[in-house]
Order: C-alpha cells, then structure tokens, then sequence
C-alpha cells in the first residue's frame, strides 16, 4: 500500500469513527433523559416506569467497548505504517491529501468534545443515582481510549500533513 492509499485509508476510518461518536453521543444523550427521569420518579417516591433501562444502557457500554477496541487497532496498524514512511514517499501529491486528512482529524476531535461533554453530564448524574447497577465504568474507559485514539490521530495527521508540505519542495 503506497503512502496516498494509506491516507485515503486513515481519512475513512477517520469518518467512520466521526459517525461513530455522532451516534454513540445521541444515544448516551437519551440515556441522560431517561436517568434524569428514572431519577426524579425516584425522588418523588414513585414506581420507575423505565424497567429496561439497566439492560439497554449496559449493551450500549459492552457494544461501545467493541467498537472502540476496533478503531483501536485499525489506527495502530494505521500509525505503524505511516511510521515506516520515508522522505520519498512524502511526494508533490501528497499535500492536499494531507490536508484533507488533517482537516478531518479536526472535525473528529470536535466530534470528541461533544461526545465527552455527554459522559462528564450523564456521569455527573450518575453520582447520585444507586438504584440499579450500570456499567459506568465501561463507558469511562471507553471514554478515555476514545479521547486517546483521537489525539492520536490528531498528532498523526499534523506530522503527515507538516512533512507533506515540508518535502513537497
């Protein structure tokens, strides 16, 4: 695989993690919306009408899990052979499409922002909330290896897109 394949490659899993994160961040927003109500009926001494919701929020966090481990490993195999790149491969026409990468790399950290500000207001929350028992902790290590894997990314895409434009000359 030549150096423009392995861009192109890296700005699709770059998207797909995107797309990722755009669902698993709606989906932790109902998740809110429904511990928010579980919470209140609680307070109020009432009967929770919402009995699924242990269930469906830790298949969330399982499935979460499962998919992160993958992007994972598809961005080391990704960092492993950009790694392995030397000046020749950094050619005239690897400048936009460094660009791009680099330029999708900032839209998927955007995207990470709004997926971690709805773990810190679902886990805020959470604190208070003991009735059942959730899987919190999945989510806060899923949280974190996603933080991880994109400022991964991140710095992977300045370097390609600094070295591109450096050797471009």
């Amino acid at each position: 695989m030549n150096s423009l394949d392995c861009i192109q490659q890296a700005s699709a899993l770059c998207e797909a993690l995107r797309g990722q994160l755009v669902a698993d961040s709606r989906l932790l927003a109902e998740f809110y919306r429904r511990l928010e109500q579980i919470s209140a009926q609680i307070h109020k001494n009432m009967e929770v009408r919402d009995v699924t919701f242990a269930q469906e929020f830790n298949d969330f966090c399982q499935t979460l899990r499962q998919n992160t481990d993958k992007q994972e490993e598809a961005w080391a195999q990704v960092r492993a052979q950009v790694r392995s790149w030397t000046k020749d491969d950094y050619g005239a026409d690897m400048a936009l499409p460094a660009k791009g990468f680099n330029n999708k790399a900032k839209t998927l950290s955007r995207m990470c922002d709004e997926f971690s500000t709805e773990y810190h207001r679902f886990y805020r929350l959470y604190q208070g909330y003991t009735a059942q028992k959730l899987n919190v902790w999945l989510l806060t290590s899923c949280a974190s290896t996603i933080n991880n894997i994109t400022d991964k990314v991140l710095f992977l895409a300045r370097e390609i897109a600094q070295k591109a434009e450096r050797y471009r000359r």
